[in-house]
């Protein structure tokens, strides 16, 4: 007979992990103007928002306090001060970043987060396919992209949705504005290029940190981690959205296969 899931924990493993992949989501979960502070899970995917909070702490900081920072990412920081905070999130402390934190200090402990993962944000054995992009134009580099994003993990692939739109909201603050008195609020002069040069090792890493030749990058390689990261901040907000017909015919397969997911994704809707 049909089985009632009211819960994930309901499911068995394999469903659970069927699940996890799924991915799907609505336009409203990646608005950044989405209420803060509440976690809900999202509408269709029954995990939660899968994201570090070193990752979304640090963003959240320097998207108050750093937008304006000239060089943010470029200007030196204190060893002994980001090796603090660093220890402190470690051992899990539930650490608050103020105005009281230089926001270079809080970019370099970004930066060693990403670049120090035990995998990096996107997996090594998907390094290759995500380089070969680079060399692609026009929708086909973009539907490519997206095939690929869908094969994250759904950690990997939230803390990347949150550092991209993060890094998106960096770049609109690059070049200066003016108030409405008309005084001139300076620009970050961090562009799109800019962040993917100084990001791009630290999302797209062919060796484990400390690995031999681990930071000997050939130039063509370099130059492709660069463009991949620039169309990923550029077009972020419509990569990681699923269309309506994929969503469709992946729901399709399942009610053939795990009509137990079909009606718990529909209970949750």
């Amino acid at each position: 007979g049909a089985m009632s899931v009211d819960s994930i924990t309901d499911l068995s493993d394999n469903t659970s992990k069927l699940l996890e992949a799924l991915q799907l989501s609505h336009p409203h979960e990646l608005d950044p103007r989405r209420s803060r502070g509440k976690k809900k899970p999202l509408s269709l995917n029954p995990i939660t928002w899968q994201v570090p909070r070193i990752v979304d702490r640090c963003c959240t900081h320097l998207e108050t306090h750093g937008l304006q920072t000239v060089g943010i990412f470029r200007v030196g920081s204190s060893k002994k001060r980001v090796q603090q905070l660093r220890e402190e999130f470690d051992r899990g402390l539930d650490v608050f970043l103020d105005e009281h934190q230089s926001v270079h200090d809080v970019a370099a402990l970004l930066k060693e987060f990403l670049r120090d993962m035990p995998d990096s944000l996107i997996p090594r054995e998907l390094y290759g396919a995500f380089l070969s992009t680079a060399t692609m134009e026009g929708p086909a580099q973009l539907d490519t992209l997206q095939l690929l994003l869908f094969l994250l993990p759904p950690c990997h692939s939230d803390t990347l949705l949150r550092l991209l739109r993060f890094l998106a909201e960096v770049a609109r603050h690059a070049e200066s504005s003016w108030d409405p008195e008309g005084h001139e609020i300076p620009g970050n002069k961090m562009t799109v290029s800019n962040l993917a040069t100084v990001f791009g090792p630290n999302i797209l890493q062919k060796e484990k940190p400390g690995e031999k030749d681990a930071s000997a990058l050939n130039f063509e390689d370099s130059a492709a981690i660069i463009l991949v990261l620039q169309k990923l901040i550029e077009h972020h907000h419509s990569l990681f959205m699923v269309s309506p017909e994929m969503q469709c015919d992946v729901l399709r397969r399942l009610f053939q296969t795990d009509p137990d997911v079909i009606e718990y994704l529909l209970r949750r809707k």
